[in-house]
């Protein structure tokens, strides 16, 4: 067995609606159960997903609040006032602020722009900001990606005679501010019919009403803030991204020439997953650790050398937030622990606070929480010289952080977001009541089965379902992001046929896939660990992403694989292994230090004393496994076995009982032993035995006597000895012994009995069918023994 990382839910739709929509719009069936499962489930809808245009954006008139917006924008440039755009020092807060930067330029207005610094300023408007505005003569504010929380910030600004033009994608308050005009798609009075605009979208449609046309030639911008704020890839997202992209591989925009050279990002193939990994990191790099002027720089040069020099200080920052991030992420971990072992399990929502930790990269030190322990999670640093504390968290399916903390309101000095990730400053005197808080919330929206992280696979399908030319078509759907996500399958029942680890540290894992006669290559970055865990021949059910793997002009078919499932509990036969002690111990070292799931060596009690020192040790007798076994046991997962276990197929099966979660076992057993199988006591052998003993009448019990009797007999040292033993059962030897020994007389006439009466031979019978078992029998056979060890099946994820 192996147990998926996650539980995995394939969508469901009909055969028949999957069909007929393949036959409407003439492309393939996994294609067709693609767009149903997104909703795309008519022939008309197909052709607007497909093939949607620039044409198809929206009225951007029909944004509440836009026809105010540029009234006042125009308005103000028509007279030459001076306006600020204030943006926010994120991706999109750049971009949007970048966006506008060009659209001003573009509209010869007299302008400047203003990005708060996170550290010192934290998020949004702020009064001093504001002061620092009237200063400068600014009479209009356009903000963009921030501003519709800034209730008591936008009274200020009217008080020093500053009209404000909102333009954000945020949760609105319930209270919100008296601003000259409020643009936000997400306003509840507002009929836009599309609400997930990033807050460059919004900006993109300022800038397409005031332009009165599509601004194209923003699109490059419009794209990195899109993307970067993890906005659905849906709807006017779509058209922004995919139209970007084309231009972005011959971008006019010197900055974005920087940051794919930086990237080193062939633009021939850049995909939305640049942009996501190597792009916004970068940009989010310099508002995270510095600030983000350098990346409104980079985006609004038009000197290539100027934008390379700022790229190579973003990658610069990005590579020492990197560090940041890894000691945070070590230091919030042993926090952590300690909660876990004061409580004695994970909270349900983790809260985690400390003085000197980075307010800029503490996002992202809570999705790596959230990714390890599947809780949502507040991370904050605190700031010993004012009290107060400023955080970052990140949720989990059905725990919606805004919703909480908008319980909680009253608490905060600041907090926004969204469902799945928000912002707060907070006293840290509060942190206790608001842990606490959260934890009944927790308890009242969440059951056991959140907690477990779920992987949406699209499609289930067999090999026979997706050639090269399925693959191929599936690019129709990019690109890809949140909303529109890469297509995850599950193909099951699929046959191992070749396994091989990959890379100068066998960190990556390969497969070979095969279902009748149809293969498939599986590739798995980092899981190369999986290798000793997968068995030759083994069924399996996979879940990954499809590709083409390109190679000297080749093109096959490839699965990126994400998670593996294996039903069946699994046998490794190791063998022949050349030194099987060494091996064992190597081998069990190794599946212990990956942590997943314990695994224990059980040897004969010689190599158990000669390896002492392990600490997975374990002898193979049913009473040594009787005093050793504790609760333990529950986590067992893998046995490595380097001796026959137990002395028969009855004891063999106490292995079940102590250790009731195995879901491998690994045998590693040489060729044969040293001292020989014992074989059948067959009467062929032992009559002609017997005549040699009676012939020989008397002899010594030493090695000697021993090897010269077995080259005379044709049995081995050991059966030999067995058979001595049977005879002494039987009373037809007797044994004198004295200070040299002893010394073995055959009776004259022996009493008539039969080998069975035996209690030795019948034992002899027992032991060498069970060792044949194990040295002569086939893997399967091997395989049906094992299961046999296990009365109760464990149990089983369901699709």
């Amino acid at each position: 067995m192996l147990q998926p990382r996650t539980r995995w839910r394939c969508a469901e739709v009909s055969e028949e609606r999957v069909a007929k929509l393949a036959a409407e719009v003439s492309i393939s069936p996994l294609l067709a159960k693609l767009l149903i499962v997104r909703g795309i489930d008519d022939a008309q809808l197909v052709g607007h997903f497909l093939n949607d245009t620039i044409e198809d954006m929206l009225d951007p008139y029909q944004l509440a609040g836009m026809s105010q917006a540029v009234e006042r924008i125009r308005r103000a440039i028509a007279n030459n006032e001076r306006i600020w755009i204030y943006g926010d020092y994120d991706a999109d807060g750049v971009s949007s602020t970048s966006l506008m930067i060009h659209l001003m330029r573009e509209l010869d207005a007299d302008f400047d722009y203003y990005i708060p610094h996170r550290t010192n300023e934290g998020y949004g408007l702020n009064t001093t900001a504001i002061d620092q505005a009237k200063e400068q003569g600014v009479t209009l504010i356009v903000t963009v990606d921030t501003g519709i929380s800034a209730v008591d910030q936008i009274a200020h600004a009217a008080s020093c005679g500053i009209d404000v033009v909102v333009t954000d994608h945020h949760e609105p308050p319930e209270v919100l501010p008296n601003a000259y005009a409020l643009v936000n798609p997400k306003l509840d009075y507002c009929p836009y019919p599309f609400k997930g605009l990033a807050g460059v979208g919004v900006a993109f449609k300022l800038a397409h009403a005031l332009l009165d046309r599509v601004p194209e030639h923003l699109l490059d911008l419009a794209a990195i803030g899109t993307v970067a704020d993890l906005m659905p890839l849906t709807g006017e997202n779509r058209i922004i991204v995919k139209h970007a992209l084309m231009r972005m591989r011959n971008s006019a925009y010197p900055g974005i020439q920087a940051l794919l050279q930086i990237g080193n990002v062939d633009a021939s193939t850049l995909t939305s997953t640049h942009i996501a990994f190597s792009m916004a990191p970068r940009i989010n790099a310099s508002g995270r650790l510095d600030h983000a002027n350098i990346a409104v720089q980079l985006l609004t040069t038009d000197k290539l050398d100027e934008a390379l020099a700022c790229a190579e200080e973003l990658d610069r920052l990005n590579k020492e937030r990197q560090k940041i991030v890894e000691q945070i992420v070590k230091e919030a971990e042993q926090q952590l622990a300690d909660k876990i072992e004061a409580a004695g399990k994970v909270p349900n929502v983790i809260v985690l606070a400390k003085a000197g930790w980075n307010v800029g990269v503490i996002g992202i030190v809570a999705s790596k929480i959230v990714e390890r322990y599947y809780r949502p999670t507040f991370v904050l640093g605190h700031d010993e010289d004012t009290g107060m504390c400023k955080g970052s968290a990140r949720s989990i399916d059905g725990f919606d952080l805004y919703g909480a903390m908008s319980q909680l309101g009253e608490w905060f000095e600041h907090y926004g977001g969204h469902q799945a990730a928000a912002g707060m400053t907070i006293a840290y005197e509060k942190l206790p009541q608001l842990e606490q808080a959260l934890q009944r919330i927790a308890d009242e929206q969440l059951t056991a089965e959140h907690y477990v992280p779920c992987t949406d696979a699209d499609a289930a399908c067999s090999l026979h379902d997706i050639p090269l030319q399925v693959i191929d078509e599936l690019r129709c759907l990019e690109p890809y992001g949140m909303g529109n996500s890469t297509p995850k399958i599950i193909i099951t029942d699929a046959r191992v046929q070749e396994k091989r680890t990959m890379g100068k540290e066998a960190q990556h894992l390969k497969l070979m896939l095969k279902q009748d006669r149809a293969t498939l290559d599986a590739v798995a970055f980092h899981k190369g660990t999986l290798a000793d865990r997968i068995s030759p021949n083994v069924v399996t059910d996979v879940l990954g992403e499809l590709s083409i793997n390109e190679w000297n002009g080749s093109r096959k078919p490839q699965l990126m694989l994400q998670d593996i499932r294996i039903r069946e509990r699994q046998l490794f036969d190791l063998r022949g292994t050349r030194d099987p002690i060494s091996a064992a111990v190597e081998l069990t070292r190794k599946l212990n230090a990956s942590r997943a799931g314990e695994a224990i060596w059980l040897t004969s009690r010689q190599e158990a004393g000669i390896y002492a020192a392990e600490p997975y040790v374990q002898l193979t007798d049913a009473d040594s496994l009787k005093h050793s076994q504790s609760t333990a046991g529950e986590q067992v997962r893998d046995i490595i076995l380097s001796c026959i276990p137990m002395e028969s197929a009855a004891s063999w099966s106490l292995l079940g009982q102590y250790y009731p979660h195995v879901e491998r076992v690994h045998l590693f057993l040489p060729r044969k032993p040293e001292e020989g199988v014992l074989r059948s006591p067959d009467r062929s052998r032992i009559v002609p035995a017997f005549a040699e003993l009676k012939r020989l009448r008397t002899w010594q019990d030493n090695k000697g006597t021993l090897m010269s009797l077995s080259s005379r007999t044709g049995l081995t040292v050991r059966e030999l000895s067995v058979l001595l033993d049977v005879f002494r059962d039987l009373e037809f030897v007797t044994v004198e012994a004295s200070a040299a020994g002893a010394t073995y007389f055959m009776v004259e006439e022996p009493r008539k009995t039969s080998l069975d009466a035996s209690p030795k031979y019948r034992e002899w019978e027992q032991v060498s069918e069970w060792e044949s078992a194990w040295y002569d029998g086939s893997t399967d056979a091997l395989r049906q023994l094992l299961l046999a060890a296990w009365d109760k099946p464990l149990n089983k994820q369901t699709d």
